[in-house]
């Protein structure tokens, strides 16, 4: 009898789950892409439940948050690689809970996190896959869980993924080939992207900043282009000028400010 892989069942049970779910799009399309959700202002936790809940209280078009995963395979949020003196893979789960956020939360994991977001259809869930410190093959198994995770939880309408990790973003792009995955390193032509599958490039605004033409060359290959993180006023002008999809910021406020007097 023909066995069948966990993630293929993942998928399978995906698919029956996305067929239940509405077909017409109700996100924004304001562009404005909240950068470890919209912390800033209330001073809130980065990559918290409460920064997720101010993005879509604002009414962004996408919360932004980071992966990694613990020695024991959780999938939880944090920027950097260690939080509060612990190497997020390095220890269990068990162990970053001894840990908590400055607004008494403990680390989201990735799964708690994609469920708050999916109470609502207006902001997405920018799922950001950490380059793992540890080995290329660490990665590539974060890689999975993340792709498992979404289709277990019916989220793939809610979630983009993004990853400095080429290999990280062509395992995703082999594991859900509909999946919407941009690459952040800025070191790679658009061509090369759409010829591997990505769906958009992701760069810092100093790249775009040196290579305009990129823009361009995107939106006649058919990908996004999101700019990160971009807090100054006047590049927000600018990108808004040129169109581009999306602007990561930590000033979500001021960006959809810019937007609405357009």
């Amino acid at each position: 009898m023909m066995t069948v892989s966990p993630i293929i069942w993942m998928l399978i049970l995906g698919m029956t789950l996305s067929a239940c779910t509405t077909e017409k799009s109700t996100f924004h399309q304001n562009k404005v892409i909240a950068h470890r959700g919209a912390w800033k202002t209330q001073n809130l936790p980065q990559n918290s439940l409460a920064s997720l809940q101010r993005a879509v209280e604002l009414g962004c078009e996408g919360s932004e948050f980071d992966v990694w995963m613990t020695a024991d395979g959780v999938l939880v949020l944090n920027h950097d690689a260690d939080f509060e003196g612990l190497v997020i893979e390095q220890v269990t789960y068990d162990q970053l809970m001894t840990k908590r956020l400055s607004n008494g939360e403990k680390i989201p994991t990735a799964e708690e996190f994609i469920r708050e977001g999916m109470k609502q259809e207006g902001t997405k869930l920018i799922f950001e896959i950490k380059p793992s410190k540890v080995s290329k093959e660490r990665g590539q198994e974060l890689a999975q869980k993340s792709v498992e995770l979404v289709w277990r939880l019916g989220a793939q309408k809610w979630v983009d993924y993004i990853t400095f990790d080429y290999d990280i973003g062509l395992k995703v792009i082999e594991l859900d080939p509909e999946a919407n995955v941009a690459y952040l390193n800025g070191d790679k032509e658009p061509a090369e992207l759409k010829k591997d599958g990505f769906f958009g490039l992701d760069y810092n605004i100093r790249h775009i900043r040196e290579n305009p033409h990129w823009i361009h060359e995107s939106k006649t290959s058919d990908l996004t282009v999101n700019v990160w993180t971009v807090n100054d006023r006047e590049d927000m002008r600018w990108l808004l000028e040129q169109d581009v999809d999306f602007i990561t910021t930590d000033e979500p406020e001021m960006l959809l400010d810019l937007v609405k007097r357009r």
